[in-house]
């Protein structure tokens, strides 16, 4: 297959690009190159809000799609790529729903056009990509983790638990979570691009795959456990002021928002062939990435950094 990945570089087009070169693919990348390029691919240099013109020529089989900001971009390489291309996969996110709704209703709510922020971007983004003339595929992505993330959820936590401690752990223990490592969103893509699927699809792991507890244990175990993991109820979590999903990443406490983020059903996707690894994997391997990297953690400009402040979390700890 050739393969052209807008993106490539970061965390999930990284994902994507360590698959397909793995698989044999001839595949190029297209992004400004402010960071080194995955081994195997061939490079194209521009802007996405800019230059182009590197992909005035040439023909793919697919295209993967992994920006995450103005929808107008994602119309403007939709609109060039016509003709050139038989398949468009764009990466977008679930937070496209109003509500808790899934990709398999009719028409189902979506949040509103004139929405400035993520949501909205990802919105404008699946309409850009309506644009293209082949098979157009929206892999509504939820929680993403694994290695490179570039977001800092697992590596906040990792991190934190290798620190070691009393260590704020907030419950309850069984709250159940889902995801998907980039990994494996990475070989949904390339499968169904490689049999032209197209539509929407939500694409996290299914409800339960695991849960916080089984999550910040096994995290726990592998970074070398040190941490005395301290269940809090959230009522005490919300009383101290600590945001959920921020200060204490990938956590919801129970509720609306935690049973839509993870309570998901996922069967349209798992039919067409969506596996998930277990959580144990997606935690060691990306603590081996961790602790490889030469230098700090990568972190995206455009996203806040997250974790809670040892003061604060120590205060609620009584410590």
């Amino acid at each position: 297959m050739r393969l052209l990945i807008l993106g490539g570089s970061g965390f999930v087009g990284r994902a994507v690009a360590d698959e397909a070169v793995g698989r044999g693919y001839d595949v190029t990348v297209f992004n400004r190159g402010l960071r080194a390029a995955p081994a195997g691919v061939t490079v194209l240099t521009g802007d996405r809000l800019g230059d182009l013109s590197a992909l005035e020529r040439g023909t793919w089989d697919a295209v993967v799609d992994t920006w995450s900001a103005q929808g107008e971009a994602v119309r403007r390489t939709a609109e060039l790529l016509r003709g050139r291309a038989a398949h468009y996969a764009y990466v977008s996110s679930r937070s496209v729903y109003s509500g808790q709704e899934n990709e398999k209703a009719e028409a189902a709510p979506l949040v509103d056009d004139g929405d400035e922020g993520y949501a909205g971007d990802k919105l404008r983004g699946e309409r850009g990509a309506a644009a293209f003339d082949g098979s157009v595929l929206l892999a509504r992505a939820g929680l993403i983790l694994g290695p490179h993330e570039d977001i800092g959820r697992l590596p906040w936590w990792l991190n934190r638990l290798a620190r070691g401690g009393p260590t704020l752990a907030p419950g309850p223990r069984d709250n159940p979570l889902q995801y998907i490592d980039a990994r494996d969103l990475a070989v949904f893509l390339l499968d169904t691009a490689a049999r032209g699927v197209g539509g929407p699809f939500d694409l996290v792991s299914r409800a339960g795959h695991t849960t916080m507890g089984e999550l910040l244990e096994i995290a726990n175990e592998v970074t070398g456990g040190r941490a005395e993991l301290r269940w809090t109820d959230p009522a005490v979590i919300e009383t101290a002021g600590i945001e959920p999903w921020t200060q204490l990443p990938i956590w919801l406490p129970p509720g609306e928002l935690h049973v839509f983020l993870h309570g998901g059903d996922v069967s349209k996707a798992y039919g067409e062939g969506l596996l998930c690894r277990p959580v144990r994997a997606t935690i060691e391997d990306t603590w081996a990435w961790l602790t490889s990297l030469p230098g700090d953690v990568p972190q995206r400009a455009d996203r806040p950094a997250v974790g809670v402040d040892p003061a604060v979390e120590a205060k609620v700890l009584g410590e």
